[in-house]
C-alpha cells in the first residue's frame, strides 16, 4: 500500500468521490464549498492555513485525505475522508501520514469531528485518537429579531482580556489544554451589570456563517441574544447560520429548540496527540584518555640480598 501526496494524475478520483465526502472539520465544512475540489491541490494560497492532502491506493482502490493547520494554532484538524469506508483499504496508513505531516508543523495534537455512529468513528479509535467531549451543530432559522435592549454588541480589541476571563469560567479545566485560549475577538457579545455574560465568535464563509457561544449558565441575556443573532451579524445576506453546541454548553439545547432551530446528528469531538520532533543539545562524556597501561598499578618487589643469608 503506497501513501502520497495528492497531484493532478489523481483527477479522476477526486471526480469519482467527490459526492462521497466525510467532513471531519464542522466549521469548514459548513462554511466552505466543495471540501474535495481544485483547493485540495493548492496549498500555499493562503499564508495564515498550511494544507496537506493525500493518496492512499492499493488494487485499483484508493482512499483521500486531507489535514490543516492555522499557523496560529497549536493543533490540526482533519478536514476529511473520502469515501466513507473501504473493506479492502485500511485507513490507518493514510492517517498516519497525515497525522506526520501535522507533527512536522510543529502541531501538539490533531482533531476531528465526526458523527458517532458513522463508520469512520471507529477508524479514527483504531489510530489513537480518543474522543473528549461531543458536540452537535443546530441550523438557525428566520431573520431573527432586533435587539431592542441593546444587549449585543461587537466585539472591540479591549473586550480581549474579558473574553479570555469567559473562557475560563466555562471550559472545564481538563479541556483547556485542548481548546485553546482565545486569542483575537471576532463577533459579539453580551454584558450584564458591567460583566461580560456571553461571547458569540463568529466565522464566514462563502457557504454559511458558524457560531461558536461560549454562554455564563447565569446570563439572564441568553435568550435575548439567541432570538437577536440572525438580525445582529453584520453582512450576513442569506447565507445560513450554524451554531455549535459542546458538551459542557448542553443546557443551551432547549432554548434552540423553543427557538425552532434545526439539530444535526451528535458528533464525537476527537483528539490524537502527536510526537513534536525537537532538537535537544546533550552533553557527552569527555573521553578518556589516559593509555590502558596506566590504569593497571604494577608493584615491584625489591629483594634484599641480605634476606637470603
Amino acid at each position: 500500500m503506497s501513501v502520497r501526496p495528492l497531484d493532478l494524475f489523481d483527477l479522476p478520483f477526486i471526480y469519482k468521490y467527490r459526492r462521497q465526502v466525510v467532513p471531519l472539520d464542522s466549521a469548514r465544512a459548513f462554511t466552505q464549498p466543495d471540501l474535495l475540489g481544485v483547493n485540495a491541490f493548492f496549498t500555499n494560497l493562503n499564508s495564515a492555513r498550511e494544507i496537506a492532502t493525500a493518496i492512499s491506493k492499493q488494487n485499483g482502490s484508493a482512499l483521500l485525505g486531507q489535514v490543516t493547520h492555522l499557523t496560529s494554532s497549536p493543533h490540526a484538524s482533519l478536514g476529511f475522508l473520502a469515501p466513507p469506508h473501504r473493506d479492502e483499504l485500511e485507513p490507518a496508513p493514510l492517517l498516519d501520514y497525515l497525522a506526520q505531516r501535522a507533527g512536522g508543523w510543529g502541531c501538539q495534537y490533531m482533531l476531528a469531528e465526526v458523527d458517532e455512529c458513522s463508520p469512520v468513528f471507529k477508524s479514527l479509535r483504531q489510530v489513537g485518537f480518543s474522543m473528549y467531549a461531543w458536540q452537535r451543530v443546530w441550523k438557525l432559522s428566520g431573520t431573527g429579531q432586533p435587539d431592542g435592549q441593546d444587549h449585543m454588541q461587537e466585539t472591540r480589541d479591549a473586550d480581549l482580556v474579558s473574553v479570555q476571563s469567559l473562557y475560563n469560567q466555562i471550559v472545564p479545566a481538563l479541556l483547556q489544554a485542548v481548546e485553546p485560549l482565545p486569542r483575537r475577538t471576532g463577533g459579539l457579545i453580551c454584558r450584564q451589570d458591567g460583566e461580560l455574560r456571553a461571547y458569540l465568535s463568529l466565522t464566514t464563509g462563502p457557504t454559511g456563517i458558524w457560531v461558536q457561544p461560549l454562554i455564563h449558565p447565569d446570563a439572564n441575556c441568553a435568550a435575548g441574544l439567541m432570538n437577536a443573532l440572525l438580525a445582529a451579524i453584520p453582512e450576513r445576506r442569506s447565507r445560513p447560520v450554524y451554531l455549535c453546541v459542546r458538551s459542557y454548553q448542553a443546557w443551551l439545547e432547549s432554548m434552540l429548540e423553543e427557538l425552532g432551530a434545526s439539530a444535526g446528528e451528535r458528533q464525537a469531538v476527537m483528539i490524537r496527540h502527536l510526537a513534536v520532533h525537537q532538537r535537544a543539545e546533550e552533553t557527552l562524556p569527555v573521553k578518556n584518555t589516559e593509555p590502558a597501561w596506566a590504569k593497571s598499578a604494577t608493584t615491584v618487589s625489591h629483594i634484599n640480598p641480605s634476606d637470603g643469608e
